[in-house]
């Protein structure tokens, strides 16, 4: 239980990606940590496969300072998500704050509007954003999963169980 008391945020959106959204909270949950799903509202939302989840708390209610770490899953929600100024903050101030944040799949595109991407540094997700990633600056990297920085990435679905290892490993201090 290496993550006890430590809050990490989910934000979702409808569409996210049910895996990209289930799997790794429920590593996160293994590690004693404490996971809110948070929205735009409370209103549950569909996610892309059909599982409908209830957000814990809304976005616009998070603080960066209170937060442990946040996570982007994938999917439909990004794209919209990135569209609301509070996302955009709230990412960039758990990236001033150099707290780690994992992206996996179209999360990329709300780092992307968040302006966290860096001239030259390495990003991933799915092909669907390699263009968007590679024209901010990104540094386009067809790997699994790694770290770079305090921000986690990964690729698509299938390589969940990379990321959540990478995530994990972030979380708890192990380089």
């Amino acid at each position: 239980m290496r993550l006890q008391n430590k809050t990490i945020a989910t934000l979702i959106a409808e569409g996210v990606e049910d895996l990209e959204y289930y799997v790794p909270l429920m590593r996160l949950q293994e590690e004693g940590a404490k996971v809110l799903s948070a929205g735009l509202d409370l209103k549950p939302v569909k996610g892309k496969n059909g599982l409908v989840i209830t957000p814990d708390a809304k976005i616009e209610d998070l603080k960066a300072d209170e937060l442990f770490a946040l996570i982007i899953p994938g999917g439909f929600a990004p794209d919209k998500l990135r569209r609301y100024d509070v996302v955009k903050k709230l990412v960039k101030e758990m990236n001033d704050k150099n707290k780690i944040i994992g992206i996996i799949c179209h999360g990329g595109s709300t780092a992307i509007s968040a302006g966290i991407i860096k001239q030259g540094q390495r990003v991933t997700g799915s092909t669907g954003i390699k263009d968007d990633l590679v024209n901010v600056g990104g540094v386009w990297s067809d790997e699994a999963a790694f770290r770079e920085n305090n921000q986690v990435w990964g690729r698509v679905v299938a390589d969940i169980p990379d990321f959540n290892r990478e995530l994990v490993k972030a979380l708890v201090g192990v380089s």
